[in-house]
């Protein structure tokens, strides 16, 4: 049985601009924080392909644009969507209570 994810407060909501992406730490994951049509989503903040910071890139709708090799990834789960990435980056689940973002991390 796996363990219960631990929720862990990171950003206000305020901090991440509509249809943008702010960096956080989580559980000792550095982690992307996507605002998205109104909703929350968050990956590893690592490429998978390059190891450069996707909080950098250029989001498009739930498409996040490595700035590296211009590759993307679904925000919200975070399968590779443009190549060169082929391999998914980690997604996280995401609830907001109290106007903060609370990422669960294993």
């Amino acid at each position: 049985m796996s363990p219960e994810p631990i929720w862990v407060r990171t950003l206000q909501t305020a901090a991440v601009e509509r249809d943008g992406v702010a960096r956080t730490e989580a559980g000792g994951f550095n982690i992307a924080v996507y605002a998205v049509d109104g909703a929350y989503f968050a990956t590893s903040n690592i490429c998978t392909h390059g190891q450069a910071l996707l909080s950098d890139g250029y989001l498009d709708g739930h498409l996040i644009e490595c700035p590296l090799h211009q590759g993307s990834f679904d925000v919200r789960t975070g399968a590779a969507a443009g190549p060169p990435c082929t391999e998914a980056v980690r997604s996280f689940p995401v609830k907001i209570e109290d106007g903060f973002v609370f990422v669960a991390v294993p």
